[in-house]
């Protein structure tokens, strides 16, 4: 029976896995009514075939003559401009493909970059003929194209083309357009042999290609070409180094908010120096997205190795410990069970948790797929569920305190280890303990997670998994290993005693959680959520108190204690759809801190000060203990005020995408995270920011501000 638990858990791990944000404006284009006089581009339609075979394809090209001094775009127009288009009037069943394009050239334009042609362009496109065209009539293609062409100031132009040609059997001969359309198809970007890796921060934006064997002093140039707008800043320099492992270009960051987080299509130019002079070849490279936190080289073993070990770390994090006692103190009171009983528990526990994590991972992939700026943790930034969790973990306290029984099928407590239905018991607690373990987060997970978002559902569940089976092992371990039970203490009286002071730590858990509703939802929110706690606990008295009544009174307090719990299930809406509480700038003494905004981070980074950004929120335990520890420490407050360090705090209690973009583009889904921006005092280009570890220390921090930064 417990095995198909674990089965099951399995299972849900795989089958769970199987708000578009608004681009910024690229710089306005200003654009000019066409002036009198002959147009500044003259466009030909040119063919490389002299006759059209039935069925066959072949190329065509848009031969743009284009006036000196003026220029035309390419397919990413860079700061400014737009590319040209044709929109084609082709007879029925044939058939046209997308423009494409020649390597461009960079054209400065004041302190923006644009993209495009000068002199003369061809523009390709590969015609399908129709395999029923009648063979003897000629046949004309026809179309619309239009352009933008510019020199101080913008004209958009178009111009109907049209080509005939006849219809012929065989092979067709060269047509006069076919040596230019040949040189334009040479100068078309071929395919990278070499594979790329995009690496993005607020900052920079970093292509590394593989290309091992080249030789620095033979290169003479390298260029890259975004494929889509606001990846990089066009106009800044693109710094580059070559070595034995390839090709590495920096440049600075552009102004899409998100645009760098992704895979990154673009053409690279690389110019090598031969007797004849610098000749250049174009690659079209696909950048695979490749983050901080997670390093190029790590596999989907190491991922998992990682989200191990910090699941097994999870087991000492305060959010998990008072769950993880119910289930201790059941194994010690059913320590005479029989092995096999106690495994099939083990079993049952752990399957709870893989079930309950694919669940949470299968539901954070989707909502991520599906648009929504979410990380690790995310029903916790929903004040709904927060409530929902203080009231279990406040009926649980109860029962532990004795007023309200009910179960092993809910606690693991009783019978739930002596009797077939308390595997059930096991099973949600195991869910139970995933819930509890989500405000958390351990070393070893930020990297894991953050990897497993960048891939794809399978591999991403793996990861996930990997992380339940650590949170489970501990416990799965003592019911597989009866040699090691034996280290627990023996059953006896002491345990009932135990039992009424483990529903501290559980009521202390709720303290915190009414905590977090303050945040999210404000006074009005804590009162409603606290008259519901009242609720619950007048109906758990009732319930208590009427087991020995009549049974008239006996359901007349039944009743009675259900509708209570009803109505404290139905002020938790309410309750959630309060006004949250406005956050304050400051902090505790010694301790000064701004709210964070991606504006201000970048205005601090433009006048070149040293940031530090605190991501948190007020439902991680483990934010809250560093907060405690390390940044609210008088010495690190004096290292920030005499090196000049502006401290943001980055609160993500309640859901924010501008905080999720950035979250991402370290590579991490979840807090806490903190990054440390260097001071740009003596450097031409930004350092890169640097990422200290999830776990503070006083020393940790003043090393990172002093020694290894600054």
């Amino acid at each position: 029976m417990a095995l198909r638990f674990l089965a099951a858990g399995l299972v849900v791990g795989m089958l769970t896995g199987s708000v578009l944000a608004a681009e910024p404006a690229r710089a306005p284009t200003v654009k000019t009514p066409a002036p009198p006089g002959p147009p500044k581009v003259t466009v030909t339609l040119l063919s490389e075939a002299a006759s059209i075979e039935p069925g066959a394809s072949f190329w065509v090209g848009l031969r743009q003559r284009i006036a000196p001094g003026w220029h035309t775009y390419w397919t990413n127009p860079g700061d400014s401009g737009e590319p040209p288009t044709i929109d084609w009037t082709l007879p029925a069943g044939w058939e046209a493909g997308p423009l494409v394009f020649p390597r461009p050239e960079r054209m400065p334009v004041g302190p923006l970059m644009s993209y495009g042609y000068t002199d003369e362009v061809v523009l390709l496109t590969r015609l399908t003929a129709s395999a029923g065209v009648p063979m003897g009539a000629p046949v004309t293609l026809r179309g619309h194209a239009a352009w933008l062409v510019c020199e101080k100031i913008c004209i958009p132009e178009e111009a109907e083309v049209a080509l005939t040609l006849p219809v012929m059997p065989g092979k067709a001969a060269p047509g006069a357009g076919a040596s230019a359309i040949e040189r334009t198809r040479r100068a078309v970007p071929g395919p990278s042999p070499w594979p790329a890796a995009l690496r993005a921060t607020p900052e920079t934006v970093t292509v590394s290609v593989a290309a091992p064997g080249l030789e620095p002093d033979r290169i003479g140039e390298v260029l890259f070409f975004p494929g889509r707008w606001g990846v990089i800043d066009h106009a800044a320099v693109q710094e580059v180094s070559i070595d034995r492992d390839g090709i590495t270009l920096r440049a600075a960051r552009g102004l899409l908010p998100e645009g760098a987080g992704s895979d990154l299509d673009g053409v690279l130019v690389i110019g090598e120096k031969l007797d004849q002079g610098l000749v250049s070849q174009a690659f079209t490279i696909k950048a695979v997205a490749a983050r901080p936190g997670s390093g190029p080289s790590l596999s989907l073993l190491a991922a998992m190795g990682l989200a191990l070990a910090g699941g097994l770390i999870l087991n000492l994090m305060p959010c998990v410990l008072p769950v993880l006692s119910i289930k201790a103190l059941a194994l010690v009171g059913h320590a005479d069970a029989s092995p096999g009983l106690v495994r099939r528990h083990g079993l049952a526990y752990t399957a709870g948790i893989l079930a309950c994590f694919a669940a949470l991972g299968g539901a954070l992939l989707a909502l991520r797929a599906g648009g929504a700026q979410i990380g690790w943790g995310f029903q916790l930034q929903s004040p709904l569920v927060v409530m929902a969790l203080a009231y279990i973990l406040f009926t649980l306290g109860l029962s532990l305190s004795g007023l309200l029984v009910i179960g092993g099928r809910l606690t693991g407590l009783g019978q739930g280890l002596a009797a077939r239905p308390g595997y059930a018991g096991s099973f949600f607690t195991g869910a139970l303990a995933t819930v509890a373990a989500t405000p958390c987060t351990a070393p070893f997970m930020g990297a894991a997670v953050g990897y497993a978002l960048t891939q794809p559902p399978v591999a991403a569940l793996a990861v996930f998994e990997a992380l339940g089976l650590g949170l489970a092992l501990p416990f799965l371990a003592l019911s597989l290993v009866p040699a090691w039970r034996r280290l627990l203490p023996r059953p006896g009286p002491w345990m009932a005693r135990l039992s009424q002071a483990l529903a501290f730590p559980l009521y202390a858990s709720v303290a915190w959680l009414v905590w977090v509703v303050s945040r999210q939802a404000g006074p009005d929110g804590v009162a409603l959520v606290l008259v519901g706690l009242l609720l619950i606990a007048f109906g758990a008295w009732l319930h208590h108190v009427a087991r020995r009544a009549a049974p008239r009174w006996r359901r007349v307090a039944t009743g009675l204690a259900l509708v209570s719990a009803a109505t404290a299930v139905a002020l938790a809406p309410l309750a959630a759809a309060s006004p949250p509480s406005t956050a304050t700038t400051g902090g505790p003494p010694g301790a000064v801190w701004e709210p964070f905004s991606p504006s201000r981070l970048a205005e601090l980074r433009a006048q070149g000060r040293p940031v530090f950004v605190n991501f948190t929120a007020a439902w991680c335990i483990t934010c809250l203990v560093n907060e405690r520890v390390a940044l609210r420490s008088p010495a690190v407050a004096e290292t920030f005020a005499r090196q000049g360090v502006v401290y943001l705090k980055a609160d993500w209690t309640s859901r924010s995408a501008e905080i999720a973009s950035l979250l991402g583009s370290f590579g991490r889904s979840g807090v806490p995270l903190y990054v440390v921006y260097p001071s740009r005092a003596g450097r031409t280009v930004a350092p890169e920011p640097r990422v200290l570890p999830q776990i503070l220390s006083e020393g940790t921090i003043i090393d990172a501000i002093e020694k290894e930064i600054l």
